[in-house]
């Protein structure tokens, strides 16, 4: 990691992703605030030398704030609240914007910020909780280059690698939705994959280990088919209903851009079903368990 001077970073969202990447910020160095909807989420966080912001005002008086949330309704309710970032941010300060959320949304936010004096970067993440606790995400980054310059060294300390791809931060949003329509399509066909060997009598975990070594060496095969093949939807990662959410946010981009995608069409039922079914509280790799419940393939 480059080094970096010091920064006042307000951190709006300590969930499982933001809490490890606050972690990281101080870890670093950096001065921190943070500010939670359930103020007990900080706590460990304020342990480990962060300070509990009141408000969402409080959490804007450094040179940046850095918000993980989890919808394009939780991003609304901070930024454009009476008391929330765009109102409370400096001019010349910097929000820096994590959360997977729409490609219209972002529009809206990188404008509001432009016309009050603002700075905005969309850098939305690839990675699981525990890589964002090691510090190991993948950044992708987009926003004009002075601001991307300004949240480097943010971005350094949450990320193992940052991608800066271009000036527009929407792109950065739209690459993240992308990428997320191309797990859920592994989880899917690993899932149908395994629901046919699995009924053949063919050990899952065995075949896991078969195509992790050929042809499917990847770490998007390795993390999910092992969780696929074992049935381990629980805890949740990333849950079931942020995964339907992604999915839907595909959709209307390519709505938007008049680009069919019929395979994302038949993700957005897949997870309404397991919804449908009660999954909720699980990982959304469970839409890979669909499958095998499908076929009659008991889970060990």
């Amino acid at each position: 990691m480059r080094e970096h001077k010091a920064m006042r970073v307000g951190m709006i969202g300590v969930g499982r992703m933001g809490a490890g990447m606050a972690a990281n910020l101080l870890q670093a160095g950096h001065e921190l605030c943070v500010y939670n909807r359930s103020p007990e989420k900080a706590a460990a966080l304020i342990a480990q030398g962060a300070r509990a912001a009141a408000s969402i005002a409080d959490a804007c008086g450094g040179d940046a704030v850095l918000s993980m949330l989890a919808n394009d309704e939780a991003v609304e309710s901070v930024v454009f609240a009476d008391g929330g970032i765009a109102a409370s941010l400096p001019a010349g300060a910097l929000h820096i914007s994590s959360s997977t959320i729409s490609v219209a949304l972002v529009e809206r936010l990188t404008a509001a910020h432009r016309d009050v004096g603002q700075r905005f970067v969309a850098a939305p993440v690839f990675g699981r909780p525990h890589l964002a606790a090691a510090g190991q995400l993948f950044v992708i980054a987009a926003g004009e280059p002075a601001a991307i310059e300004a949240a480097t060294p943010v971005l350094d300390a949450i990320g193992q690698k940052t991608f800066v791809v271009g000036e527009t931060p929407q792109i950065a949003n739209l690459i993240k939705i992308s990428g997320n329509f191309l797990i859920a399509s592994v989880m899917e066909s690993l899932g149908e994959a395994m629901a046919l060997v699995g009924k053949a009598g063919i050990d899952r975990r065995q075949y896991l280990e078969i195509l992790t070594s050929t042809l499917f060496n990847a770490p998007v095969y390795s993390t999910y088919g092992g969780l696929v093949a074992d049935g381990n939807f629980e805890p949740a990662g990333f849950a079931a209903p942020l995964g339907y959410k992604d999915i839907r946010l595909a959709l209307a981009a390519a709505d938007e851009l008049r680009v069919p995608m019929p395979l994302a069409s038949l993700l957005r039922d897949r997870f309404l079903t397991l919804l449908a079914q009660g999954g909720d509280h699980l990982d959304w790799s469970a839409i890979g368990g669909l499958a095998a419940k499908d076929a009659g393939v008991p889970y060990r």
